[in-house]
Formats: structure tokens, C-alpha cells, sequence
């Protein structure tokens, strides 16, 4: 029996396929109003990948796990090819996709991440989103920020996590993810994507007040991804995308288009 799970997916417009992959605790409705405008011009696919979102929630958050679930939606959609764009553990995916079957992308999007392995960056996210667990559950979302607050100061990112709470048969609200999967299998989430290089046009976009993408990570950038282009964004963080999304949607817009 397989455990590769059937990704959810919302597709909207004509065109050139793109396929748009979430971060770490987020889901394709972070990129709801950037599809909309992605549409204008291709055929957008944005997923949940496994244990987020929609998706299924299975054992195991590998990248090459989880690019070959990308690869099994891509097959099932009769995709031949794509554009893939990917943010944070979204970019690693799509990164391990583009190293492993350079065949199947046309042009890369990374945003705001490096071919790099990171340190454990997210204790404190953990712990906020096991307070509401282990709690049973919030009877309101003030609750949930509440329980979440003892451990996350920055409310943006409480409100980020947010978005995963949806109403349990029990009546209160809780996680949508897999956090039990996500958690056991972290230490895959902050490893490196690896393979041959991938010799097609790609663009790395990172926020200038960003730490995630540092100079010294260039040479891993340009071993791995030999024709891309590294473009900075300034004055946005980590999540470019929802900072600037005008800008951001100029920037990608451009690339695909040359």
C-alpha cells in the first residue's frame, strides 16, 4: 500500500502551467490573491503539500518525498512541463523537484530561500502550536492567540498560524495540519535539497531585511543553479510575497516573460 498522498490543489486560468508551493505551517490559500493575478496570464495550480492545508496527512517530510508528491500531481494533470515558484520549505520542494527532473520545470522561482541546511529555527512555533493542542483545543481564536502568546511574542506569526485552525468534531478549534508528522520529521525540514545541478533560468528572490538568504550562500546558489539570477527586495522580511505583492508579482512576472 501506498503513502504517497493526493495532493489538494486549486487551479485557476489559462496558459502556461505554474505551480506554486507554501511554506512550512502555511497552504495555498497564503497565495490566494497572487494565484488571482498569477491567472491573469497562466494556468495556476497552487497545493497543499503533504501535512498542510487540505493535503493528507502522512509519515515523513523529506524533500524528495515531498517533491515526488509534486511530480505525482504534476503526472495525474498531465503536466508535461511547468513553472514552479516556491517560498521558504516551498523553495526547498521546489529546488529538489528542479535537481531531480530538470525535464519537468521550465523556469524556478525560489523565494527567500538558499540550497542550504538551516538551524532549528521554529522551537518557539512548535511550542505555541502545542499550547492550543495540548490544551484540547480553543473555545475562540482570541483564546488560541492567547495560548499561543505564552510562547510567540510577534503577533503577525501567530496570526500566520491562524490560518490553520478550523473547528473539530469536538466543537473547538485546532490544528488543520499535520503537526505531529511535521514535528517528528523536522530535522528533514531543515536540510539541504540536493542532486545534479539544474542548468535552466532561475530567479532567487530574497528580502533584504531577511537572514535567510546570506551572501555567503551565493556559491551554493550558483553550484547548484548555474543560470540564475539573485535579485534582492528592500525593505521586506521573510515573507516578501505578502509584504510587497505588487512588487514581487513584477519581478516573477518579468522573469517568466523574458
Amino acid at each position: 500500500m501506498s503513502d504517497r498522498p493526493t495532493l489538494f490543489y486549486t487551479e485557476q486560468g489559462e496558459g502556461s502551467p505554474l505551480i506554486i508551493i507554501h511554506g512550512l505551517f502555511g497552504s495555498a490559500d497564503n497565495w490566494r490573491t497572487l494565484s488571482k493575478k498569477f491567472a491573469e496570464q497562466y494556468r495556476v495550480i497552487a497545493l497543499d503539500l503533504r501535512n498542510h492545508g487540505r493535503s493528507p496527512h502522512v509519515a515523513g517530510m523529506s524533500y524528495p518525498a515531498m517533491a515526488s508528491d509534486v511530480l505525482a500531481l504534476m503526472d495525474s494533470l498531465q503536466l508535461e512541463k511547468a513553472h514552479i515558484l516556491g517560498h521558504s520549505m516551498g523553495g526547498k520542494v521546489a529546488m529538489q523537484l528542479a535537481l531531480n527532473h530538470p525535464e519537468r520545470i521550465e523556469k524556478l522561482i525560489v523565494a527567500d530561500i538558499a540550497p542550504v541546511e538551516y538551524g532549528h529555527g521554529h522551537d518557539e512555533v512548535l511550542a505555541a502550536l502545542y499550547a492550543v493542542q495540548n490544551a484540547g483545543g480553543a473555545t475562540s481564536r482570541k483564546e488560541a492567540d492567547a495560548l499561543m502568546a505564552e510562547h510567540l511574542d510577534t503577533l503577525g506569526v501567530r496570526q500566520f498560524l491562524s490560518t490553520n485552525l478550523e473547528k473539530k468534531p469536538n466543537g473547538k478549534l485546532g490544528w488543520r495540519m499535520g503537526l505531529e508528522q511535521i514535528n517528528a520529521d523536522y530535522d528533514a525540514v531543515v536540510k539541504a535539497p540536493t542532486g545534479q545541478a539544474f542548468d535552466k533560468p532561475s530567479l532567487f528572490i530574497r528580502g533584504e531585511l531577511s537572514h535567510y538568504v546570506e551572501d555567503s550562500y551565493r556559491a551554493q546558489i550558483d553550484l547548484l543553479f548555474p543560470q540564475n539570477q539573485l535579485m534582492t527586495m528592500s525593505g521586506c522580511g521573510h515573507w516578501l510575497h505578502a509584504e510587497k505583492p505588487q512588487d514581487f508579482l513584477a519581478h516573477v512576472q518579468e522573469f517568466l516573460n523574458t
